[in-house]
């Protein structure tokens, strides 16, 4: 039996905290706010409970079951990776911690997509809706009408956007180097 190293620990202990976290947070705005009601906790955030029914910003491509099972592959594609880097011992931990925090993004809005139409009655297996909640209407006018930044999005996708900003800013050559290698 293989060894079990401080990288497989890290990345599956940072993948699980994340998806707890993205988790709790829905259902607790699942099950405690009606879609679309909204709750200042400062001037500049709101939790706003909406559903998105597609991709990133609300767009649909394909059909509901098929983006599911394309995103479920994709967890999969990235465990692999994951599973590849922390094997060669010589990836930077900065950049595992990357790849395991847009895997846990993936995988926290999966869920989303497999169970909650089910779970909360409204559609079958695969074709449920993603919850988003957190909201940062930075520039209103004097109406209160966002006239900055209008996006609601979860937890999941800020995983996934931060460790997309911080690879391509810091870790592009550890990209670069994993994708060309052959070992």
């Amino acid at each position: 039996m293989k060894q079990v190293t401080r990288s497989s620990i890290w990345v599956t202990a940072l993948i699980v905290i994340a998806l707890v976290l993205d988790q709790v947070l829905k259902l607790y705005v699942r099950t405690h706010f009606m879609l679309g009601e909204s709750h200042s906790i400062l001037p500049f955030f709101q939790l706003c409970f909406v559903e998105n029914d597609g991709m990133a910003f609300g767009i649909e491509w394909f059909n509901k079951i098929f983006l599911t099972l394309f995103r479920v592959v994709a967890i999969g594609l990235l465990g692999w990776y994951l599973y590849v880097l922390i094997r060669r011992q010589d990836t930077r931990s900065g950049y595992l911690t990357t790849v395991a925090l847009v895997t846990a993004g993936a995988a926290g809005n999966v869920i989303d997509c497999i169970f909650y139409g089910r779970l909360f009655g409204y559609a079958g297996w695969f074709q449920g809706k993603v919850v988003d909640m957190l909201y940062f209407p930075l520039i209103t006018s004097s109406t209160g009408e966002c006239l900055f930044f209008r996006p609601v999005f979860n937890l999941a996708d800020s995983c996934i956007t931060v460790a997309v900003f911080v690879i391509l800013i810091w870790y592009r050559k550890d990209l670069d180097a994993s994708l060309n290698s052959r070992s």
